[in-house]
C-alpha cells in the first residue's frame, strides 16, 4: 500500500517546537512531526507562535505530505521528524 493522509488533524507540540500529524499505510499509522524552523523555511512570513505554525502547515499541507511520503518511502519507519533540510 502507499502512504495516505486521510486525517487532516494536526497539533502543535510546544515543548518540541513542532507540528504533529499522521499518515496511514494500510492499517499502520505513521507519526510525523515538522520542526517549527521548517515551517519558517516553507513560508518566511510564518508567525512564530502556535497559530502561525498551524496556519502555515494548513497552507502548505500538500507539499508537506509529499516530503513526508518521500521520507517514508526511503526507510518505512513508524515515526519521522521533518526538518528544514528536508524541504531543500
Amino acid at each position: 500500500m502507499s502512504l495516505t493522509f486521510p486525517n487532516t488533524s494536526r497539533s502543535y507540540d510546544e515543548a518540541g517546537k513542532r507540528i504533529r500529524f499522521v499518515g496511514h499505510d494500510g492499517m499502520f499509522q505513521i507519526s510525523f512531526s515538522v520542526a517549527a524552523d521548517a515551517m519558517s523555511k516553507i513560508n518566511p512570513e510564518t508567525a512564530a507562535d502556535e497559530a502561525g505554525y498551524l496556519a502555515a502547515f494548513d497552507i502548505a499541507s500538500n507539499a508537506i505530505h509529499v516530503v513526508a511520503a518521500k521520507a517514508y518511502d526511503r526507510t518505512r519507519r513508524s515515526m519521522y521528524v521533518l526538518t528544514a533540510a528536508d524541504f531543500g
